[in-house]
């Protein structure tokens, strides 16, 4: 499975590590930047991870400080479902009740561990359908044309 991650240099290492412990679990990563930890505009690297993820329909990962700003980004994209999780109940509710497509962490906020384990409970949830999908169709017509 394919997956997008970015971030801006407030999450470099959250975000090297995080894509080295997810290609150990088989995943390939598209690594959207940034590429080193110096000063950045997450804006830059949000959009790019979410027209990514419009365009290859596929899942992405986003880091910044607080995992408030790349989020804000995100959500402008239309089809972008950009969820913050604090925890891998967020992570978890974000995906089988608004099938989220963007994950969104904080590395100033979560530790690295807390970080895999909201990154492990958001992957291995499933979208419920049922009373959700029309809200996620709702959802689906909001934002920017990518």
């Amino acid at each position: 499975m394919k997956l997008f991650i970015g971030c801006d240099h407030a999450a470099f290492e959250e975000k090297e590590e995080l894509k080295n412990y997810l290609v150990e679990k088989g995943y390939e990563i598209g690594d959207v930047g940034t590429h080193e930890n110096e000063r950045c505009d997450y804006p830059d690297f949000a959009s790019a991870l979410a027209i990514g993820v419009a365009h290859e329909n596929v899942k992405g990962i986003l880091l910044c400080g607080s995992g408030i700003g790349v989020s804000m980004v995100a959500n402008k994209y239309k089809g972008i479902r950009a969820a913050l999780c604090r925890s891998t109940t967020d992570a978890r509710l974000s995906v089988e009740h608004n099938n989220s497509n963007v994950l969104c962490v904080g590395a100033r906020i979560n530790t690295m561990e807390e970080i895999k384990e909201i990154t492990q409970a958001w992957l291995s949830a499933e979208f419920q359908n049922g009373r959700h999908a029309h809200r996620v169709e709702m959802f689906n017509s909001i934002g920017e044309d990518i």
